[in-house]
């Protein structure tokens, strides 16, 4: 019973094909393969835009290189106060952009909105010498909660984010899980809601190590080839990353890993809200359920072997929090989550205490 995290799932086996025929091909190094060509194209095609395409091998080189193209290091990046930039990245952030301050905004169930980003962007006024000036907002999708933000949504926050001069940046290391669940395009989601800048995710997705940093607007990646390059994501053999991405993206696989991911949390989530003591703290819009669980049931599943996280959070209301004798959990499915899995855990938190 994996449900720790969608990084300890393996690798789809068209990806893992893709790689091993990539590398019995010599090819030019650093990227300046057909590969990874291949990839930008299929990424343009993906976005309905031409976009500036660039590979990394994780989730924080993607993020903390995407902010060091929009933020200045006297800036502040304006992001949820439980983002992945702010609180799991080790200050890479911070460190890619010369230091620039990232600013958590509260928002529950992971989400920001346009009242809290107003609101904080009034403490930075532009201008003000002793103040870090406004550069950056970044919005998870899908969000540390599970939760998705819907085309609109982002819209009127990068509205907010333009009108204060700010540059948009989407962490998108789940992006295909919160695509297949919104029912829009992916350029819905991005661009045409006014997202500059996506760190598009593929490693939690079925990918062994592959990420992609995509700009939408041109003229912010003119320099970002020298940022990858020292910072020391540039790999030799970049055609391995060129293999997976354009692996992942070939007959929409992305979106069926995704669908399978996303389709094992719904079965999840369905099967624990019917438990005893058990609720779902936000809806599950994603491929991770956050479950409020009696302690004795908590205990079950580790007994039996079910490898999970206990989460802490700010953004579930106060009314929704673990009360005593509870445990809040997270949940996380991937496209090799087994039928199986479900059902034994759903069982043990069925089962009499």
């Amino acid at each position: 019973m994996q449900f720790a995290s969608d990084n300890g799932a393996g690798v789809a086996p068209e990806i893992l094909e893709a790689i091993a025929a990539s590398s019995r091909v010599n090819a030019p190094a650093y990227g300046a393969d057909d590969f990874s060509a291949r990839a930008a194209a299929a990424l343009s095609e993906v976005f309905e835009t031409k976009v500036a395409a660039f590979l990394v091998a994780t989730g924080t080189a993607a993020n903390a290189l995407a902010l060091s193209a929009l933020a200045r290091p006297w800036e502040a990046v304006f992001c949820h106060e439980e983002a992945h930039i702010h609180d799991d990245e080790c200050g890479a952030p911070e460190l890619f952009t010369g230091g620039a301050k990232l600013v958590g905004v509260a928002g529950e169930a992971g989400k920001l909105t346009p009242d809290a980003l107003r609101e904080t962007l009034a403490r930075f006024p532009r201008g003000l010498v002793k103040s870090p000036q406004p550069g950056a907002l970044s919005l998870s999708q899908a969000t540390e909660a599970g939760t998705i933000y819907r085309a609109d949504e982002i819209a009127d926050l990068c509205a907010i984010a333009r009108a204060a001069g700010v540059r948009t940046h989407m962490d998108g290391a789940r992006f295909a899980n919160a695509l297949v669940s919104s029912g829009r395009s992916p350029a819905d989601l991005t661009w045409r809601a006014g997202i500059e800048a996506l760190s598009f995710g593929a490693t939690k997705n079925g990918a062994l190590a592959c990420e992609a940093v995509v700009f939408f607007d041109p003229t912010l990646a003119e320099s970002f080839a020298y940022l990858r390059k020292r910072g020391g994501h540039t790999l030799s053999k970049g055609r391995l990353l060129g293999a997976q991405m354009e692996a992942y993206l070939k007959g929409d696989l992305w979106l069926q890993l995704a669908e399978r991911a996303n389709g094992a949390a719904a079965r999840l989530s369905r099967g624990l809200s019917t438990a005893p003591g058990v609720r779902i703290a936000w809806p599950t819009q994603a491929n991770e359920v956050f479950a409020v669980a009696p302690d004795a049931t908590a205990a079950a599943w580790r007994e039996a072997g079910a490898k999970f996280y206990e989460w802490t959070t700010r953004s579930l209301a106060p009314e929704r929090a673990p009360r005593a004798g509870e445990t809040l959990v997270r949940l996380v499915t991937s496209f090799e989550t087994a039928p199986e899995e479900i059902e034994r855990l759903v069982g043990l938190a069925a089962a009499p205490a």
